[in-house]
């Protein structure tokens, strides 16, 4: 598979060493990114910020899902976001940045902010 587009995606990690169930902070274009791998094996990144909590701590969130969204609860006061669109379950019109994923040779690249419309 060929390598991600270096000006667009920033390789961050090994897939292996992601955690199923766990989130992982990195910098990405100066942007404090939260990545998570989900127990599927799917890898999501958000904005590392709570924006209820106001600090970096979405990557230590506790990972999981309402039905069948996929979710990190904050650890400061436990609101859900989505991590397929950084929506907050909780509180409406809140939500996080979410960005591109590639996975590809077995490294996590986490590329441009993604527009989402729902």
């Amino acid at each position: 598979m060929s390598v991600p587009d270096p000006e667009r995606f920033w390789p961050v990690c090994r897939y292996d060493d992601l955690r199923a169930g766990h989130g992982a902070a990195a910098l990405v274009h100066g942007h404090a990114v939260a990545i998570f791998r989900t127990e599927d094996g799917t890898v999501h990144a958000l904005a590392n910020h709570d924006p209820f909590g106001r600090s970096s701590a979405l990557a230590r969130g506790v990972v999981g899902s309402r039905g069948p969204v996929p979710v990190v609860s904050s650890p400061v006061h436990g609101h859900a976001f989505d991590l397929r669109t950084g929506l907050c379950l909780d509180e409406e019109g809140v939500r996080v940045a979410c960005y591109e994923v590639l996975v590809t040779d077995g490294t996590v690249h986490v590329g441009p902010r993604r527009v989402v419309t729902a």
